[in-house]
């Protein structure tokens, strides 16, 4: 067994950059250069407490955290006067988040999410001891309206908690926040709280056309999204933005770091921020818009191509995913692709290309003329 620490560096590395140009089937952007940022590995940048609050120690990206929060709080729509936020670990993090404020909140509350919803939420929701029911699910991901509104109505003697999802992990499906609003209020329960899980697809939400209704002004109280996944970062992060009106509720005063505590960890990673930061100011508005666009030409591409094959791909309106039949296991695993019962996915991310989908499809090809030629004989 080498015991070397170089030698394997050296052969992780390698292996690496091999694995790297064989993802498809995962929502990892990899079209990012943070060379500028090297200097800061060095320093042990902890945004331990409240970002928008004073602190003792100094060694920290508040600053850049404060303006990562504003960005994507504009870019949701949430009230000026009202909002607050912070980087995450992930998106994980971030729903349990938004569902601890719901809790807080409305501590008899039951909660309600799709069978399609990220796997994450149930551990959260065990976590913070919440009963929930589970609503089902259209054919392409999205939440049954009518099945949300069927349960709610036997429950309606209690607070709600939902938790929609803006692009689902198989499918992309994206829940209309608007019509969940109007359930609502047919049902006359006053007491809810709506948190939207939009780890993927929410960077880019706001330029999909036709527009689907997911932000603050279409009835969400927090509102939860992946940095590393469409834009991309060398390590996992998530943004959460809420109303800093529910922050206030489980805001507490450490005297230990001279802030408020409001956020899940204690010691929260600072590059983080700077990361999603200095991206976001390279990119602004309108390059997130430019990479949206791409990945769904991409996705276009990719499912016309695999159509021309015979075989049947579809895609969600305003996604970048292309859901397909389940492959073989030989291609799911040279591709990186990830399958669920009987479907398989290929997720258009800013730096897939035209060439690695073409490339794709001839391994496709090339199996099923293969498997034709052994029926043959």
């Amino acid at each position: 067994m080498n015991t070397n620490p170089d030698l394997i560096i050296d052969s992780l590395l390698t292996q690496l950059v091999k694995d790297k140009e064989k993802v498809l089937g995962y929502p990892v952007a990899q079209d990012f250069d943070y060379s500028r940022l090297n200097e800061f590995l060095k320093y042990p940048i902890n945004n331990v407490g409240d970002p928008f609050e004073e602190n003792t120690y100094k060694v920290q990206t508040h600053e850049m955290e404060c303006e990562v929060v504003e960005f994507f709080a504009e870019l949701f729509r949430a009230d000026p006067k009202n909002h607050w936020g912070y980087v995450t670990n992930g998106g994980s993090e971030s729903n349990l988040y938004g569902l601890y404020l719901a809790r807080e909140l409305y501590p008899k509350a039951m909660v309600y999410f799709s069978e399609s919803t990220h796997y994450s939420v149930k551990k959260n929701i065990h976590l913070l001891n919440i009963p929930s029911i589970t609503i089902r699910s259209q054919e392409n991901g999205e939440i049954d309206y009518e099945d949300l509104e069927n349960t709610l109505q036997f429950n309606r003697h209690k607070p709600a908690i939902i938790l929609t999802t803006f692009g689902t992990t198989m499918m992309e499906a994206k829940d209309d926040v608007s019509k969940v609003k109007k359930i609502l209020k047919k049902l006359a329960i006053q007491d809810h709280y709506i948190h939207c899980d939009a780890a993927l697809s929410g960077s880019y939400g706001a330029f999909i056309e036709p527009r689907i209704p997911f932000d603050f002004k279409d009835g969400a109280d927090s509102i939860s999204i992946s940095g590393h996944k469409f834009i991309g970062s060398p390590f996992p992060s998530g943004v959460i933005i809420t109303k800093r009106s529910l922050r206030d509720r489980i805001a507490r005063g450490i005297s230990y770091i001279g802030s408020l505590d409001t956020t899940i960890t204690g010691s929260r990673n600072g590059h983080s921020p700077l990361f999603l930061w200095y991206a976001i100011k390279k990119m602004g508005i309108a390059g997130l818009a430019k990479r949206f666009q791409h990945s769904l030409e991409t996705a276009e591409y990719c499912k016309n191509e695999l159509i021309k094959q015979g075989i049947k791909a579809w895609t969600n309106p305003g996604s970048i995913t292309v859901v397909f039949p389940k492959v073989s296991d030989a291609i799911k695993g040279k591709w990186q692709l990830a399958t669920d019962d009987d479907i398989t996915h290929i997720i258009c991310m800013p730096n897939v290309t035209k060439s690695q989908i073409d490339e794709f499809v001839k391994d496709i090809v090339l199996e099923k003329s293969t498997k034709e030629e052994v029926a043959v004989f």
